[in-house]
């Protein structure tokens, strides 16, 4: 079974950026669509950038324009871009398939404080 692990979160300004990494184990990630998901404090996690297996991608409203999720397959990683960042963008960020989900990594953690 796919395992990732996500990495690069950490405490930021409002207005600052990070960028996220997710690996993945195995053969199979070039063939998943692949989420970025995030769960705020006490909230439900939620899907909000997902990529394609030719890299087409789709956001949620509420990080259209601000995150870029991308790809590199024979890295088997992803990566999210996320800028000007908001003080409601705190959350945990996880990755895995954006369909049919598999077993979930530890996340990484994302603060926007000043």
């Amino acid at each position: 079974q796919v395992q990732f692990v996500e990495s690069g979160g950490g405490l930021v300004q409002p207005g600052g950026s990070l960028k996220l990494s997710c690996a993945a184990s195995g053969s199979m990630f070039r063939l998943y669509i692949i989420g970025w998901y995030r769960q705020p404090p006490g909230k439900q996690r939620e899907l909000v950038a997902h990529i394609t297996r030719s890299g087409s991608t789709n956001y949620a409203d509420s990080v259209k324009g601000r995150f870029t999720i991308d790809r590199d397959n024979a890295k088997n990683t992803a990566y999210l871009q996320m800028n000007s960042l908001k003080p409601e963008d705190t959350a945990i960020y996880y990755c895995n398939r954006a369909t049919d989900p598999g077993s979930w990594g530890r996340g990484t953690q994302v603060t926007v404080s000043s």
